[in-house]
């Protein structure tokens, strides 16, 4: 049969098929790496980070009713309001048994640190933090400061399950002011009260009885548990550290305090970075000076701080004040050193006003003290030190 040249065109021979296929092969092979080197999206080695759980958005409270602004800053803050477990092993004559106190506390930052209060944890021995969503993981201390009663710890969890709380200011809080508290009294986790501001700047002694300034008085119930939660305030911030109750039965009588937020901001970084609190200090042990003792002993002054013994190489020392070196029969009393009187003009009466002077100190600050010695005032500059780790 004859074939016309327009179909012999397309008659292939053995041999130009099999080069075609190479060809194509070859050709279909160049596209694959291509693709592989190019077209790709490109793959990260390194693991994905989760984000932060998404915050709930809090009204301003002068436009939604009061009821609103509760619903609303409960739903935004609870999620960071833990509750802690510290447990304690105690040693009987006939066995060893764990013994269990409970707290609330805060998530800080994204990294898993939590500010409660120190007496929650102290001397624990195994601490369990429960998140909002009842999920447990086990705690480490960071830092703690007895003086204010206060003191970081750590959990490892995914970033995903921790929302960190707002840290206000406490500085321009007003008697009257609306407050809020969650914590966890008697164990009820994620309880919300709340009350007003009752009273602003109270003395509150700290479980070491060392004094803490500026306390926040609040009638919003707070009992065994709360302990370590947040005072809030009506924009859902931190402006106090739930720490004590005063009570006749146990309970909460609408006496609370907590510990100002301003007063933790100014500790919190040293907590994490050197797990204490950095401050001045004299580098003295004293004796109030008080009438009776000034008659005894022929003082010229009724108040102050009678230096016993001056630490060596401290401040004081350095600064040239001197210790007692008189015994009594007071034990640990020893008399005729100086007398401090002032630091930079601030009258010193007792450890409590020492204590207000050097809370507005740092190390390294340079403070003149005024001081009796033998009947003479004379006034010395000293370069404040910082207080070592084995007299806090």
């Amino acid at each position: 049969m004859e074939i016309s040249g327009r179909e012999k065109m397309y008659r292939l021979t053995s041999k130009q098929i099999l080069a075609l296929a190479l060809i194509s092969a070859l050709f279909a092979g160049l596209l694959v790496a291509i693709y592989d080197r190019y077209g790709k999206e490109p793959v990260s080695n390194a693991k994905s980070e989760p984000t932060a759980a998404p915050t709930v958005t809090i009204s301003n409270p002068s436009v939604v009713s009061e009821e609103q602004n509760n619903i609303e800053i409960y739903r935004a803050v609870s999620p960071s309001v833990v509750n802690i477990t510290s447990t304690t092993y105690v040693q009987d004559f006939f066995d060893v048994y764990p013994r269990e106190g409970t707290g609330s506390g805060s998530i800080i930052d994204a990294d898993g640190h939590i500010l409660t209060n120190y007496h929650v944890i102290e001397n624990a021995q195994k601490l369990d933090v429960a998140l909002a969503d009842n999920s447990h993981y086990p705690a480490r201390i960071v830092g703690v400061d007895p003086d204010n009663d206060l003191a970081v710890i750590k959990i490892n969890v995914p970033r995903s399950k921790l929302n960190a709380v707002k840290l206000g200011n406490s500085g321009s809080l007003q008697v009257g002011q609306k407050v809020l508290a969650i914590g966890n009294p008697f164990g009820l986790n994620q309880t919300l009260t709340t009350g007003v501001i009752s009273g602003l700047g109270r003395p509150l002694r700290a479980p070491n009885g060392r004094l803490i300034e500026n306390v926040i008085q609040t009638d919003a119930s707070i009992n065994p548990g709360n302990s370590g939660g947040p005072l809030l305030n009506s924009r859902g911030e931190v402006i106090g550290i739930n720490s004590a109750i005063f009570t006749p039965s146990g309970g909460s009588v609408g006496v609370g305090f907590a510990v100002p937020v301003d007063t933790a901001k100014k500790l919190i970084p040293d907590l994490i970075a050197y797990g204490r609190a950095r401050r001045p200090w004299l580098g003295i042990r004293s004796y109030e000076v008080n009438a009776r003792l000034a008659d005894a002993l022929e003082l010229p002054v009724a108040e102050g701080l009678l230096v016993t013994e001056v630490i060596r190489g401290g401040s004081a020392d350095q600064a040239g004040i001197r210790g007692g070196n008189i015994p009594t029969n007071v034990r640990g009393l020893y008399v005729g050193g100086d007398v401090i009187t002032k630091i930079d003009g601030q009258p010193i009466r007792n450890q409590d006003d020492l204590t207000h002077v050097l809370n507005n100190k740092k190390p390294g600050d340079v403070v003149s003290v005024e001081v009796i010695r033998n009947g003479r005032r004379m006034t010395l500059s000293m370069k404040l030190q910082e207080k070592p780790a084995r007299y806090n």
